[in-house]
């Protein structure tokens, strides 16, 4: 039980930990309209603007299309990063409960009894 309480515990803070950055990275990416995911690129051809980037020689990787694939990996990840936080705070009160502390640890030694 303590094996799985200390597991579930840490999981869940990094879990949470995870959807914070990526929330954050999601927020000052649609603030600054993708201009840090070129800051990269040494090159005046690009424009301020990531959505209407080209690929130029100057930038190790294509722009075109790299704020809409950005956003588009970032928000399944954070959907599935918090969801594992909310199952692994889930595991952490079974966990709580089988060691007989917490609000329903009474009522699940009596159902055992």
């Amino acid at each position: 039980h303590w094996t799985l309480l200390s597991v579930s515990l840490l999981n869940c803070l990094l879990s949470t930990a995870c959807s914070v950055g990526l929330a954050l990275a999601i927020a000052l990416t649609v603030h600054s309209r993708g201009t840090h995911l070129v800051s990269g690129c040494n090159s005046s051809a690009l424009p301020a603007d990531a959505r209407s980037a080209i690929a130029t020689n100057d930038c190790p990787f294509n722009t075109t299309r790299i704020y809409d694939t950005a956003l588009a990996l970032w928000f399944p990840s954070l959907l599935l990063a918090a969801a594992e936080a909310v199952l692994s705070g889930r595991c952490c009160l079974v966990a709580l409960v089988f060691r007989g502390i917490g609000p329903c640890a009474r009522g699940y030694g009596k159902v055992q009894v």
